[in-house]
């Protein structure tokens, strides 16, 4: 178990995108945020205490978090010096970069001598099996994107508080760092071996109650060249009853992408949903959730009705305003 609470570390990331496993601690464990670790030229502000490692381990920290997902998911020399201080100070390190805390020969030994803990949640603690496409119990919704980061797990989070409110039966499934971190539980899907993946995912949502649905946080986008495979996976290994579509609307490309425009909301329910119904042919695109953090409330509004009019589907913000309606449509399933 990795001890909370946690100090974030954002490093020299360039913008809030980048720090987007901090901000989701932040969002959904605020009381695990004692407070952020930032060098010096971070894009990035989640607007808590900025501290040394000496106050954060005053006020209660136990664990230093990377708490950033950069491209290719590199430890650089400039954090270095941080993490190496954060043990010799008495933090655990946590982190969900594809570049390994215990790959670090240095970190290593110094996570050794002082006795702390080095948590890599990207590392896959099971075999998984080969995935073999059974129908299973229980009901199952997934997240699909226009493009990475754009409010997948976002959306199953507030579905998921939105629905145990209620009083029905749901249980929100992490498949990645972020959420790993967040619940303490999940699949590390892409650092799962390819032919093990869809397998992974159906370990993951097995056979529940009738009336029970498992929200799986969504990764990657099947119109994302680099990150398109554990898209399908989750598909395929999912098996949904129900798709959402997310989108953010405000980016000119796709993210790490400057030549690739981003796809239509129409076109993301033309290719998965064909997609889904190879696994389960009752799949249906139940409704839409777009990231509107970056437009004006009234901008957001405005733009949600025009989506639902001609998509004709229900559509909202579930971080900003409510995930009642996607809730709703899950009812007729």
């Amino acid at each position: 178990m990795i001890n909370t609470p946690y100090l974030l570390f954002l490093g020299d990331v360039p913008d809030m995108l980048a720090a987007k496993v901090a901000i989701g601690i932040r969002d959904w464990r605020p009381e695990n945020a004692v407070g952020q670790f930032r060098l010096p030229g971070c894009g990035a502000d989640l607007g808590l205490a900025d501290m040394t490692l000496a106050e954060a381990r005053a006020a209660g920290a136990q664990t230093l978090v990377i708490g950033v997902a950069n491209r290719g998911g590199v430890i650089s020399k400039e954090w270095k010096k941080v993490l190496v201080a954060a043990l010799e100070e008495g933090f655990d390190l946590a982190s969900g970069l594809h570049n390994l805390l215990r790959d670090e020969p240095d970190l290593r030994a110094v996570a050794e001598a002082t006795g702390r803990a080095l948590h890599d949640v990207r590392v896959p603690s099971l075999s998984y099996p080969i995935a073999d496409g059974k129908k299973r119990r229980g009901k199952r919704c997934l997240p699909v994107g226009t493009d990475c980061s754009v409010g997948k797990m976002y959306t199953a989070m507030a579905m998921e508080r939105d629905m145990i409110a209620r009083g029905l039966k749901a249980t929100f499934r992490p498949t990645g760092q972020t959420g790993i971190l967040i619940t303490g539980d999940g699949v590390p899907l892409d650092a799962v071996v390819a032919d093990f993946m869809a397998g992974s995912v159906e370990w993951l949502t097995p056979d529940n109650d009738d009336d029970h649905w498992d929200l799986i946080e969504g990764q990657g986008s099947l119109f994302h060249v680099s990150f398109s495979g554990v898209t399908m996976a989750l598909i395929h290994g999912g098996q949904p009853d129900a798709l959402i579509l997310c989108h953010e609307p405000t980016r000119t490309h796709m993210r790490g992408l400057p030549d690739y425009a981003l796809p239509s909301l129409e076109a993301l329910r033309d290719m998965a949903l064909p997609i889904a119904r190879v696994a389960n042919p009752a799949c249906e695109v139940v409704g839409i959730s777009v990231n509107t953090q970056h437009m004006s409330e009234e901008a957001a509004l405005a733009y949600l009705a025009k989506v639902e009019t001609e998509m004709g589907l229900p559509a909202t913000d579930p971080y900003r305003f409510g995930a009642g309606k996607l809730v709703d449509a899950l009812a007729g399933l």
